[in-house]
Order: structure tokens, then sequence, then C-alpha cells
């Protein structure tokens, strides 16, 4: 068993990469990105700047924002060091009529939004293509204005953030603040005269000349190689999560995901964990009632109610708990109110409580809560139960054990209710994962502030660090749940092995 857990702890690093990366390419593919609200700004549409829009977006904060997470970046390989110098030139004659090729009829919005962003975030990658178009006396003075426009935005770098910073980042982003404020004033403007773009053209090289190598616009081809791989957004964010960063919300970048999961984490655990138990022990009593009983009334009754039970949806039975048994309304032989919203009391009475009120405290307000999450699963399990029973019932052994004299309770329990909970350990195992996935319905028909709810609003905002932070710890728990299944399966039945 021990060469089986090590063999199985070996796989999980591996299988956690795979899962990571369909997931993020998944959802990297996906139409629109998390900053797309963005883009207009915040004053208008009137408020842009139309020398720079088409290169840099809207405005400065849609830039940052993709920048931030890493948006600029093809996604798995960058490929844009080895652009030709055809495909730029073709590019920027595509840019400037609006159209794929001369006689093509004139580009959607859609297209032409989708090409402008991805030659501006290339920019950085092909900067001496571009001067080489700036320099070349053939070219008309709108293309050069449009090279321009991309070169400036090229030498652009977002400053590194967060608390701390070594002074070498200190440097760093001193240096980029003064390059990108010198850089906007040569953005070429319509209305500029052909001497005015060449004098623009000239300080540019210059700059270009003292700068390529700090900022590596002229890459050999080791260094080609390793932007290819290194240089993408999934190496930026599989980078950070080797080092368990995972991110902060999009909408607050002073909160981190780890932080924002750690406060619901008490919730969902409860909500999951506590149901888990209860369904497991349960279904084992209700299976073997149904078995027991096979096609008399107390199987047909409790098979019918699993139906009904299992038929009625989630969304049906909350309000009915809230508006029947919560609102004004106590438990039973007591006049304590039955609570239908949050997980504790108010905070100014939750504080003032002990430790065994506050569990009491708890243990009301998840009630009902408990019982909209319990009931349909306990019924399913309930029937697979039943299910499982019967076949162990048909085994050898079982009949063996009758025919030695063994009692009904001793085969029931040691012979039968054993292999029988294999089958329930496995259902159950597959649903660990399901813990970080709360209950959407539940948790916000009642007003706890668990997973549930807060992950559907990450994926409305697309949110793209919390949504990767549910994939990876889901699918962390669910192989930790079917190592934990593999070997309860060793314990229940010593037939198996995991050798």
């Amino acid at each position: 068993m021990f060469n089986y857990i090590l063999r199985r702890l070996a796989l999980l690093p591996i299988t956690l990469f795979a899962i990571i990366l369909v997931n993020f390419v998944i959802i990297n593919l996906a139409p629109g990105d998390p900053v797309t609200i963005t883009q207009i700004s915040p004053e208008g549409g009137a408020s842009r700047q139309e020398n720079r829009s088409i290169a840099f977006g809207s405005d400065d904060r849609y830039l940052q924002f993709r920048e931030y997470y890493g948006l600029t970046l093809p996604i798995l390989f960058n490929l844009w060091p080895y652009t030709t110098q055809q495909n730029v030139n073709e590019t920027l004659e595509q840019l400037i009529h609006r159209k794929k090729t001369p006689d093509s009829p004139e580009m959607s919005f859609k297209e032409y939004d989708a090409l402008r962003i991805s030659f501006g975030d290339k920019a950085r990658f092909i900067m001496p293509l571009l001067l080489h178009i700036m320099e070349d006396p053939n070219e008309n003075a709108e293309t050069k204005r449009m090279a321009i426009r991309f070169f400036v935005r090229g030498g652009f770098r977002q400053a590194i953030l967060g608390p701390n910073l070594p002074m070498e980042q200190k440097i760093y982003n001193s240096k980029t603040a003064r390059d990108n404020d010198f850089l906007s004033t040569l953005v070429a403007y319509p209305t500029d005269s052909s001497q005015q773009i060449e004098e623009k053209i000239a300080i540019l090289k210059k700059w270009y000349e003292e700068n390529k190598s700090y900022y590596t616009f002229e890459p050999d081809n080791m260094q080609k190689l390793r932007i290819v791989f290194f240089e993408t957004r999934f190496y930026r964010y599989f980078s950070r999560v080797l080092t368990l960063d995972f991110g902060t919300l999009r909408n607050d970048n002073n909160k981190t995901v780890i932080s924002e999961v750690s406060k619901r984490f008490k919730y969902s655990l409860t909500l999951s964990i506590i149901p888990m138990f209860f369904t497991f022990f349960l279904c084992q009593i209700l299976g073997f009632i149904m078995a027991y009983k096979q096609n008399r009334w107390p199987d047909f009754t409790l098979n019918v109610a699993c139906l009904i039970l299992y038929a009625i949806p989630v969304f049906v039975v909350a309000p009915f708990l809230i508006e029947e048994l919560a609102l004004n309304k106590t438990f039973l032989f007591s006049n304590i109110p039955v609570p239908f919203s949050g997980f504790t009391s108010p905070e100014s009475i939750y504080s003032k409580e002990v430790s065994y009120q506050r569990l009491f405290d708890v243990l009301q307000h998840i009630c009902l809560p408990l019982i909209a999450i319990l009931y349909g699963t306990l019924a399913a399990q309930s029937r697979l139960s039943r299910t499982a029973i019967l076949e162990v019932l048909r085994q050898d052994y079982v009949r063996t054990a009758k025919a030695k004299g063994a009692s009904t309770f001793t085969i029931m329990l040691k012979h039968v209710g054993r292999n029988a909970s294999i089958t329930i350990i496995t259902s159950l195992a597959s649903s660990l994962g399901i813990i970080l996935g709360g209950s959407l319905i539940v948790e916000t028909m009642f007003e706890i502030d668990g997973f549930g709810k807060f992950f559907y609003d990450a994926i409305l905002n697309r949110d793209y660090n919390v949504i990767m932070f549910s994939a990876l710890a889901g699918s962390f728990l669910a192989l930790a749940g079917y190592l934990v299944a593999d070997i309860a399966y060793t314990l229940l039945d010593p037939r198996l092995t995991l050798e």
C-alpha cells in the first residue's frame, strides 16, 4: 500500500499540471476578456487621444489591466519574435485601409479591433521591423505615422506593482516611467508635416539604440527560444502558482484570492462535509431497509419517497423551507425562532457568546440549509445503496454465512455492510471536489457568503484568478478523495490490494 500511495502522490503534480493547462487554455480561448468593460475610459469616448488609441486601446487604464492579467502575451507559445517584415507591412496596410486586401470589403469593427489589439501586443517583439519601416524613404507618411504609433506602443512598459519592492525593481520602475513619458511626446499626429515626422523618427531611433540592450529589442537565437516558452500567459500564471501565489481579485488588487477563499472556507466546508457524513450513514440504513424488505411495503414506500425527493429541485425546496418553516415559526417544543439567513447571528450578538452558545447558534442557522442540501443527495444515494446491498446479498459468501447459522445482524453488518459500502464510498469520494463549489442556490436563498456565490460572481466578472483557483482546488480535492477511497477499499474488503 505504501508504494501505491507514493506512486499516486508522484502522479498528483503531473495530473494537476494537465488540469491547470487544459482549464487555462479553455478560459483564455473564450470570447472576450476580464477587462473588456474597462476599454472605454471613465470620462467617455470623447476623451480618447486618437493619435494613440489605435495602438494603445481606449485609454491607459485598459492597457494596464491587460498587462496585469498577462493578456498582452500569447497563451502557450510566443512566436512573435519570428514575425517577418512582409507580415508587418501587410498588417500596417490593413490597419490603415481597414481592409484585409485592397479588393476585399471593409473589415467589421470586431475584426479591426482584434487586429489592432493583437498587433499592439506584438509591437514590443517587432521593434526592429517597425523601425525599418519608419526609416524607409519609399514609405508614405501615413504608413510611417502608423508605424510610429506601434513603435511607441512597443517601447511602453508597465511598472512592477507590489509592496516592499527590491531596489532593482524600483530602479526599473523609475526608468520605465521616464521612458514612457518621453515616448508619449513622440507619437505622430495626423497634422504633423513630413519634416516633423522625420525628426521624431530620428529621436526614436536614438532612443532605440540606447535602450535596445536593456529592453532586449534585438534578441539572439537563444533569447528568442526563451521568449517562445517563457514570455507567455501560461508561464506567467504557472510560475506564480508554483510559489502559491494565486493572484488578487479582479475588482480589488488589495484582496488576494487565498484570503477571500479562507474567509468562506468554514461556511462551505460545514455545508459540504456534514451532509456527506449524514448521507453515508443514513443512506446505508435506508438502503438496508429497502433491500432487506425487497418488494414489500417498506421497500415500495421508501423507493417512492426517494424518487419524489430526488425529483424536487432545490430552488423549490429552499423557498418552501423559508416560508413554511422559518417565517414566524419556532423550533419544535421551544420558543426559539427558526433563523433563515446567514451562518450566524449578527456580529454584535455572536461576539458576546461563549463557545457552546456559538455552536448552538451556528446549528440553528445551518439547520434549514443542511436540509435543502441533504434531501436530494440522500434520496439518490439511498437508491444506490439499495442496489449495492441487493447485489451483495446474492453473493455466495452471504449464503454460506446463512448456512453456518450466522445471525441476520452479523451478516448485514459484517458481510453485507462492509462490501456494499464500497459503492457508496466511490460515489461520495467523487463529490469531495465540489466542496469549493458550494451550493449557489442554497447560499443565495439563505444569504450565506460561501464559495457558491463567490465563484459564480467570478465567472460573470471573468475573474481568471478566482476561476483558475476553483478549478485547481476542486481537482486537488477530487484526486485526494479518490486516493482516500482506494485506501478505504482495502480496509473494507481484505481481498482487495493496492499492490
